[in-house]
């Protein structure tokens, strides 16, 4: 498979995934990506979507073997012709012991394929309460993105795990000091392309746009194919980034169209340090399936802060499902929610616990902005979440806010049949309830400060 080339060769990336181990990567695509020559294979394998339950309880959002299956692939397509591998966010958090799984995982495989030794970096990403707590009574303040407060003593009391998201520094640090692989914490996604970028000396603006467009993979081709590898190469002058899909390509509209996504201001990216303005941004069709970048602009923070992300429990959950295919019930499911409700609070009171109703084939999914929602299908389930502080209480308030609902009484029924269906006679346990506590950032007087980078070996 060929790629576009000028004659300035630069620093190639090869990323086989948006996020390691969510979904694992697909392999046809990423052999391509090996053939075309990179300088290093690097993949993000964090994300904030999959919401506060993995890092509150310390777990992670995928299997185990979908993550051992990327690392595996990275490593064998790496390693055996001597290429770097840089993974951040590891395990879907970056929490210390998701930087150990990985750790144990790289080491693992490199003895099971009998990898030659390598020297293997990490870097830890958690803070302790007692860290922020002490920032806070020196006077800093720990800001709110926007939609938040500030951080409070009351906020902080009520999280159960916090991690620092990592810039370039813990990268380039360990590539210094000699790591061929590198297993990061809870990271930027655009630092762990960015880094090896600035590293070798390459404008910052394009090294941090070189890590924006790659951190999410095929995202930034089209047609749309999850998993997919894509190589990207920065030079001095641009960014480029090709598809190795055969099937897929990298055009000005997708590449422009991925870098804005998942921003509240879509053109511009922030990290430890300062952020890029990508407004006067010059997309090129390079050949069929590689576009070509000009134009970001590096803006250093007048201040060093570093990201916070935190996750406090709510308490332990049950989960509920209700069918609803009678016209009549359709027609008044608030009718029916409000009386199991009514019966729970006549048993249970109306403090303590967290019972909650989504009706999806009406507004399950956008609520109140629903705009069809006086339009509901002519078939609803009913979501019954109820949570509380012990799996006992839990069960029995879900169980009583589902149960409810076949009994409610509807004005002009006279059948005691009741009007909707249980998918399951019992109510399912679920993970615990967590809720996002930090989306805050912390005064830093050292990028290096909320991080701890060490090294080992792997192989034989």
């Amino acid at each position: 498979m060929k790629t576009a080339t000028l004659p300035n060769r630069g620093l190639r990336i090869l990323c086989p995934n948006g996020h390691l181990g969510f979904a694992p990567s697909r392999r046809g695509s990423f052999d391509h990506g090996i053939e075309a020559s990179p300088d290093i294979v690097a993949c993000d394998s964090g994300s904030c979507d999959i919401g506060p339950v993995p890092l509150g309880m310390d777990g992670t959002a995928s299997p185990l073997s979908w993550q051992r299956h990327d690392v595996e692939m990275m490593l064998l397509g790496a390693r055996p012709r001597g290429l770097p591998v840089i993974i951040g966010s590891a395990g879907d958090t970056g929490t210390d012991s998701r930087v150990d799984r990985f750790v144990d995982l790289v080491q693992d495989i490199a003895r099971e394929h009998k990898l030659p030794r390598f020297k293997l970096g990490y870097f830890y990403s958690e803070v302790s309460k007692e860290t922020v707590r002490a920032k806070m009574a020196a006077g800093g303040t720990i800001a709110g993105l926007p939609g938040r407060a500030d951080l409070t003593p009351a906020e902080l009391d009520a999280t159960d795990r916090i991690v620092a998201v990592a810039g370039v520094h813990p990268y380039i640090k360990l590539m210094d000091m000699g790591a061929d692989v590198i297993i990061g914490g809870r990271s930027s996604d655009c630092a762990i392309f960015a880094a090896p970028a600035i590293r070798k000396g390459y404008p910052e603006a394009l090294a941090y746009y070189f890590g924006k467009v790659m951190e999410c993979a095929s995202f930034c081709a089209e047609p749309y194919g999850g998993k997919e590898s894509i190589l990207g190469e920065i030079t001095m002058d641009d960014v480029r980034v090709t598809a190795m899909l055969p099937e897929q390509r990298c055009t000005v509209a997708s590449v422009a169209g991925h870098a804005m996504y998942e921003r509240a201001n879509p053109y511009y990216e922030h990290f430890v340090g300062g952020h890029i303005d990508m407004r006067d941004c010059v997309y090129e069709q390079l050949d069929e399936r590689t576009t070509r970048v000009t134009g970001p602009r590096y803006v250093p923070a007048t201040d060093l802060r570093v990201k916070l992300e935190g996750s406090g429990k709510v308490g332990e959950r049950y989960v509920g499902l209700v069918g609803i295919r009678d016209p009549y019930t359709v027609q008044r499911v608030d009718e029916v929610i409000a009386w199991a409700r009514r019966m729970v609070q006549e048993r249970f009171g109306s403090e303590g616990y967290q019972l909650s109703y989504n009706v999806y084939g009406r507004d399950g999914v956008m609520g109140m902005l629903e705009p069809l929602r006086d339009k509901p299908g002519h078939e609803l389930c009913v979501v019954v979440q109820a949570v509380a502080p012990t799996r006992e209480l839990a069960e029995e308030i879900c169980i009583m806010g589902t149960r409810q609902m076949f009994y409610a009484r509807l004005p002009d029924v006279k059948g005691t049949a009741g009007g909707v269906a249980f998918l399951l006679d019992e109510v399912m346990p679920a993970s615990p309830a967590y809720r996002w506590t930090l989306n805050h950032t912390m005064p830093i007087d050292d990028p290096m400060e909320p991080f701890r980078v060490h090294m080992t070996e792997a192989g034989v």
